[in-house]
């Protein structure tokens, strides 16, 4: 598994958390709440959210096999998209 973190700064965590998680929901196994959530994908990959009130840390795991670069680009395009009005947001994205 291949372990990438980000802390990204928004006063709006909760609320991007919130709406990536119903997000997905119909597609992926989600569960969430207003400070944390998580996100299982289909391809093995999983996203781990918790929001304090000034950033939202991400933990992004990939499988060895998966596209991590891939991977963290579906999720901060997602994230930009919901956080339209202060996109985009800064990801600085280290291996964990």
């Amino acid at each position: 598994m291949t372990i990438s973190v980000t802390r990204v700064p928004t006063l709006s965590a909760s609320r991007y958390l919130e709406q990536l998680a119903k997000h997905w929901s119909h597609k992926m196994e989600v569960v969430f709440t207003p400070e944390e959530g998580t996100i299982t994908f289909p391809n093995g990959s999983r996203l781990e959210m918790r929001a304090a009130s000034e950033t939202l840390d991400i933990v992004l795991h990939v499988p060895e096999d998966g596209d991590t670069a891939r991977m963290r680009e579906v999720v901060s395009s997602h994230l930009d998209r919901f956080a339209f009005r202060e996109a985009p947001l800064t990801f600085d994205w280290r291996d964990g």
